[in-house]
Formats: structure tokens, sequence, C-alpha cells
């Protein structure tokens, strides 16, 4: 992709992801991640409604009349996207490839953080990670997020998703909001989210295609396995092999949905001809 077509890219993100933090995500998100707390700000005069408990009794007795403490949230929050581009991202049979859901979601995940001013990092993971950017504010930070999702080449196709949670563990030491974008077609991650959880406030955000779901009876189809690059005959007209394959998928997303929940941490489901914009605001409103 040459440079001209990257930024049209990204300004085409940019302006639609923009609209709805703007309009839609923006004051949601901001009643559902609440701040660390209330900090004093200030005093000022009594004021009837005002509750008697905020009185301040020091400066009332020097002033000789009625003031209140005003305390305000303290605001500042970090949000850290962990994005798998592991090679199964790049699938789709129903307008746009999951990791084009992916980089659209996160997008509008962090224009309605940098709206609330609170820092945005990314972690794009494979079995390995590929790229970290520490947590920083400001649009021109978030726009190189954007570039890093469109333009990234990962060194590996596989998933381990419980390496991606051990680094951000090590790199994160305080609470952060924490978006995992995956397919999750992957295990062996139930201890160590269990630990990232208890730290800090987690959210899976499975994105997935229809056909992943089910094969159709197509006869004898020759499939490569997009993490490994294997390919192999498979016969779907079997119902036996349709059927294992339903199970092996069902699998994994049960494990998914029963790892997240056990651990304390958000789920949510996007197929790619699905509205994400639906999913997030219900998300956000349910946990609001």
């Amino acid at each position: 992709m040459d440079t001209k077509e990257l930024l049209k890219k990204v300004r085409k993100i940019e302006i639609k992801t923009r609209r709805l933090s703007d309009h839609v995500f923006g004051g949601e998100y901001h009643s559902t991640f609440k701040g660390r707390g209330m900090t004093f700000s200030e005093v000022r005069q009594y004021q009837f409604g005002d509750d008697v408990r905020s009185i301040d009794w020091n400066v009332t007795a020097r002033y000789n009349e009625p003031f209140v403490k005003i305390f305000e949230e303290e605001r500042e929050l970090t949000m850290m996207l962990m994005v798998d581009v592991s090679g199964s991202q790049f699938f789709g049979t129903v307008n746009q490839f999951k990791n084009e859901i992916l980089t659209e979601i996160s997008a509008t995940l962090a224009f309605s953080a940098m709206q609330n001013n609170d820092k945005v990092g990314l972690i794009l993971f494979t079995d390995q990670i590929e790229l970290y950017i520490p947590p920083k504010k400001g649009k021109s930070h978030v726009l190189r997020i954007i570039r890093e999702l469109l333009e990234f080449k990962p060194k590996s196709r596989k998933t381990d998703l419980a390496e991606a949670l051990k680094f951000l563990t090590n790199v994160m030491k305080k609470k952060a909001i924490v978006f995992v974008l995956s397919d999750f077609i992957c295990e062996d991650y139930q201890q160590t989210l269990k630990i990232t959880g208890k730290k800090h406030d987690v959210t899976g955000i499975r994105v997935y295609d229809e056909r992943e779901e089910i094969i159709p009876n197509l006869g004898m189809v020759q499939m490569e396995d997009a993490e490994t690059g294997t390919l192999r005959l498979v016969n779907t007209q079997s119902k036996k092999v349709r059927m294992a394959y339903g199970k092996y998928n069902r699998d994994r997303i049960d494990y998914f949905k029963d790892v997240f929940t056990k651990s304390g941490c958000g789920v949510l489901n996007c197929r790619v001809d699905e509205s994400y914009v639906k999913k997030l605001l219900g998300y956000f409103k349910q946990r609001g």
C-alpha cells in the first residue's frame, strides 16, 4: 500500500469512526468507564439544595457563612487495545474481512477515549508481540494507531493470547481499560486472563464470520489453515466432518465465554455482517 492510498484509508476510517465516537459513544464511554475516584476541587458558598454533608466547617467558621466542598471526578484513564493480527483475521465472506472490522472497532474506541482526554495504547499480537505502542493522548497518536492497524505486516500467522496477556501485565503497572479484539480461535489462556482480569478492566470482543461456524455441503474442497498454511482436501459432503467442525468451533466459543466470564471480564460477540455500532452501544449501556 503506497503512502497516498494509506492516508486515504486512514482518513476514511477517521471520518466514519470519529463521527460515531463524537455522536454516539462519547457519553456512553464516559459513563461506563469511571475515573479513579473523586478529588477535591474548590469550595463555594452554600446554595439551597446542597448536601449538608459537604459543608466545609473550617471555612464556614472563618467567614461566618456556610461553604461547601466541591469534588470532581479524577478522570484520566488509560485504554489498551490488544488486537489479534494472526492469519485467521484475514478472512471474510460477507462485505468485509475480520481484520477490517477489528480496525474500525479499535478506531471508534480510540476516538471515544481521546474525546474523554484518556490515553490510548496498542498491542498487536500473534503468537508473539508484533508491535507495542505505549499509551499517549492526542489525535495524531490515535491516527498513528489506525495507520499501524491498516498497514502492519505481522511476522507470524499463529495465535497465543496468553503470551499477549503476560506482556500486558508486565508493561501496564496501573489499572487500565483493556479491549482484546480477536476471533478467539485459540485456547489455554484461562490462568493468564484470570490474573489480568484482577488488575485491569478487560473486555473480549469476538469478531467472526458466519462461514466459520458451519461448513456448507460443497463436496470435496481444498482448504488452507490460515495460521499454519497447511493445505488439505476436506469432504464437506460428510455429515460427520461437518458435525466435527461445528463442535470444534462451538468448543472455542464456549471456552471464550466461560473463561472471560469467570475471570470477571466483559464479553461481546460481533459478526462481520452485523452492526458493531449497535453491539458496542448495547454493551456500554448494559455496563453503565
